[in-house]
């Protein structure tokens, strides 16, 4: 895929993924909060398993025994990402929630880049990288302020 669209879908998908939190949260507050992360959770698998069924099967998915075990964490981390998220928009509010969850995905980003693990190409941190995380430490912090 080129950058430009790239860049475009990611952000479109990103404002989507800001109407998860209080989504969730609504249901969370109709049938629980760790019960509305597992809906969740749930609905997203379905839909997963169709597309995957669509885009080539399941075949493969069988593999998943052959795996560092390390590559099997993306499941439990967007886990935790739900439930904390369950559990603070009603204290920072959507922006708020936005504004933290992007200050941390980028500062981690960062150094994943910076020492290239988990197979990511190497990307030194320049002064450029620097001042971009603190902007958008300023701005998180502008955001969730009282």
């Amino acid at each position: 895929m080129e950058r430009s669209p790239a860049v475009i879908l990611t952000a479109i998908t990103g404002g989507l993924i800001a109407l998860q939190a209080p989504i969730n949260a609504l249901l969370g507050k109709s049938i629980g909060t760790f019960q509305a992360a597992f809906v969740s959770f749930l609905i997203g698998t379905i839909a997963l398993c169709g597309i995957a069924v669509f885009t080539g099967g399941l075949g493969s998915v069988g593999e998943i025994r052959t795996v560092p075990w390390h590559y099997l964490l993306g499941g439990l981390l967007g886990a935790a990402y739900v439930t904390s998220v369950l559990v603070t928009v009603a204290t920072l509010g959507a922006g708020g929630v936005t504004a933290a969850t992007i200050s941390g995905q980028l500062l981690v980003s960062v150094l994943v880049d910076q020492f290239g693990w988990l197979g990511v190409e190497k990307d030194p941190i320049d002064p450029t990288k620097i001042a971009g995380l603190a902007l958008l430490a300023a701005g998180t912090f502008l955001i969730v302020r009282d």
